[in-house]
């Protein structure tokens, strides 16, 4: 028998602050032109034949979770012994006409929806009848494949995307499932005994940071309140940083790679990161100046950042750290707003100024059953301090995606994109992916707090072509005004915030938001 492998503690914090109105669902979405296939149509039964003959190569897809008795030690993966592929892979259409908004709203409740904890962490749904999106072939099709957070964490979500695809639209024979015979679970005793000797050893789980509950809670509350008081004291509250429902929304706009290149040379030096942070700061500006909800200070997002240790092993898992950003919502230049957010990020903290193994340290040494509460505590306790100060207004994060053409089975894919777990206190989050020269922008709502999501996807276009009008005019605007230092990034250390002390800033000039729309049936 083989070693069951074991839930990290970063990854069971997921699991364990799951609750009745958010999870931590991520969904990447694939969609295809079946005409490149051979043929020119790919069958529901293929794509059930395509994924079987490559189970094998990944051990998410016929695991599930064994958690022990009263949380003892973090789960253990163990194999489904009723494994169902048909369960997992599921077959659907959209109704006529078959638009774009219909389909966010269909994978928007397929996000939504939690996954079933007693089965492996992921689903799979072809879904069929994409005949009216704008810029996609008519009769295209989606795969739709949600996921766990705890079983697939977004910097890794591409694997999953390679693992089903080839780089040639010569697709290769599709070869009969290697024989798989499931191993016995492991019995109740054994679990328990697992669990006992997980909690006791090694030593350190008792030694740091602490011998009883109250000694291991004591880090984590105060981290959590060090991070609320040291908040930039800017930060203001939108309709964004409020409870969500466990209801969801979606949309999304595509960009090529090459306008956003042109865009970051308004500013010396900037990068194609600041440009998006930037287009995403000119959307929220334009969205809420229209509601009537802007605010006179500037927004603020938090982004991941992925980080290794120096002495770490290339296949090491990275650990994540936040780092906070201006998104100069309170700046009516475009110009202004991109050198204000490429004056922050030129600071390089996040390469120099914390190692990998501080910013899980008070997890690293908690038991199982003190992750399991403390997640829960601190999630309830964000969200009741977070409707007087908010950590941050949205998340804005980067979810890597393939750089070359992609073939399911001959059909080439056309589009990539995510849905990102939205939670109490953040119910805005930016998923940027890209894919084969675009530059994918996709927002994740609550549905109550964004019923039109639509008209913000409105607000993310007109903010690109925006900035990409100045940029194709090649008048950069010389500034008059006396230059204003940034607000430093504020790079968070396991909860802990660390920032140079904030610049004033003089007041915004506030100019009314576009109110243009778009047939709600385009996709890009």
């Amino acid at each position: 028998m083989t070693a069951m492998r074991q839930l990290s503690q970063h990854d069971a914090a997921f699991l364990y602050s799951d609750n009745a109105h958010a999870n931590s669902n991520v969904t990447l979405i694939h969609i295809y032109d079946q005409s490149t296939a051979p043929g020119g149509r790919i069958r529901f039964k293929d794509i059930l034949a395509h994924i079987e003959g490559r189970l094998h190569q990944s051990p998410i897809f016929r695991q599930k979770l064994k958690r022990l008795p009263f949380d003892l030690d973090f789960p253990y993966w163990i194999e489904d012994e009723y494994f169902d592929l048909e369960f997992h892979v599921r077959h659907i259409a959209l109704p006529k006409p078959g638009d774009w908004r219909q389909f966010c709203i269909q994978v928007s409740r397929i996000h939504a929806r939690p996954l079933d904890l007693n089965r492996p962490l992921w689903e799979m749904y072809v879904i069929e009848g994409l005949d009216s999106f704008v810029d996609l072939p008519p009769g295209s099709f989606a795969i739709v494949t949600k996921l766990h957070h705890a079983a697939l964490d977004v910097e890794h979500g591409s694997e999953i995307t390679s693992l089903l695809h080839d780089t040639s639209p010569q697709p290769n024979p599709i070869e009969p499932p290697e024989p798989w015979y499931p191993e016995t679970p492991p019995g109740e005793l054994t679990m328990m005994a697992r669990g006992l000797v997980g909690s006791v050893w090694p030593p350190s789980r008792l030694v740091r940071p602490g011998l009883n509950l109250v000694r291991t809670l004591a880090p984590m509350v105060s981290t959590f309140i060090h991070d609320v008081l040291n908040k930039p004291s800017r930060i203001v509250l939108t309709r964004f940083n409020a409870p969500v429902s466990p209801y969801r929304a979606f949309d999304t706009r595509r960009f090529p790679l090459a306008d956003f290149k042109l865009i970051r040379n308004l500013v010396p030096g900037a990068r194609i990161n600041d440009a998006v942070l930037a287009v995403c700061g000119g959307a929220l500006r334009s969205f809420l100046d229209l509601q009537g909800e802007l605010p006179e200070q500037s927004l603020w997002a938090m982004a991941p950042v992925y980080m290794r240790d120096a002495d770490s092993e290339a296949g090491d898992p990275r650990e994540v750290a936040w780092i906070r950003v201006q998104l100069g919502t309170d700046i009516a230049d475009p110009v202004e707003r991109l050198r204000m957010i490429k004056e922050q990020t030129e600071h390089e903290l996040l390469e120099h100024a914390v190692s990998a193994t501080e910013l899980t340290d008070t997890r690293h040494h908690a038991s199982a059953a003190t992750l399991a509460f403390t997640s829960k505590f601190l999630t309830r306790a964000a969200m009741e301090v977070d409707k007087r100060a908010p950590r941050a207004n949205c998340t804005i994060t980067n979810v890597p995606g393939p750089s070359q053409p992609l073939y399911l089975i001959g059909a080439r894919m056309t589009y990539f994109s995510a849905i990102m777990p939205i939670t109490d206190g953040m119910g805005l989050v930016f998923a940027v992916t890209s894919y084969d020269g675009k530059i994918i922008v996709s927002p994740t709502f609550c549905r109550e707090q964004m019923p039109e999501p639509e008209l913000f996807a409105q607000a993310i276009r007109d903010s690109f072509q925006e900035y990409l009008a100045a940029a194709q005019s090649k008048v950069v605007p010389i500034r008059s005004a006396p230059r204003r230092k940034a607000a430093a990034p504020v790079l968070i250390r396991g909860g802990r915030p660390e920032a140079k002390a904030n610049a004033t800033r003089t007041p915004r000039t506030r100019a009314s938001g576009s109110s243009r729309t778009r047939n709600s049936g385009e996709s890009a």
